[in-house]
């Protein structure tokens, strides 16, 4: 007995519209030049939630097609979080996200900025030998 119910063809459908609304500019958008020479990057999080279901309605009817009952459904979310500014061929990132609450994440949001210092310091020790 072969499986032809139509979960598989909702699903497909379903994910090529998904697929056809994110793109990379979606999450690195075009960039802005200023008149002073600034170049800014804008910066998106992307969030995806998908679901679907269906369900084969038996029947006494032997063979042949049964009815189908189904539907998929797609939550998406996004959200600015900053900004790459580059100027004079320095890049730094500028957020717009409301500060991290919490131990951990202040510690996440400090990771760049500990790692800029920690390469400028071997630098220097290169330098000085």
């Amino acid at each position: 007995m072969e499986n032809n119910n139509p979960i598989g063809n909702l699903m497909q459908a379903t994910m090529d519209n998904v697929r056809n609304m994110l793109k990379v500019d979606t999450v690195v958008g075009d960039p802005i030049y200023t008149p002073d020479g600034i170049t800014l990057i804008p910066i998106s999080k992307i969030s995806v939630g998908f679901g679907g279901g269906g369900v084969e309605f038996t029947g006494k009817k032997l063979g042949g097609d049964r009815p189908y009952g189904g539907g998929n459904a797609t939550g998406v979310k996004i959200e600015p979080i900053g900004f790459l500014v580059i100027k004079d061929g320095v890049i730094r990132m500028i957020n717009v996200t409301p500060p991290a609450n919490n131990t951990i994440d202040r510690l996440i949001d400090l990771v760049p900025q500990v790692m800029d210092r920690v390469d400028q310091f071997v630098e220097k020790q290169k330098n000085a030998t």
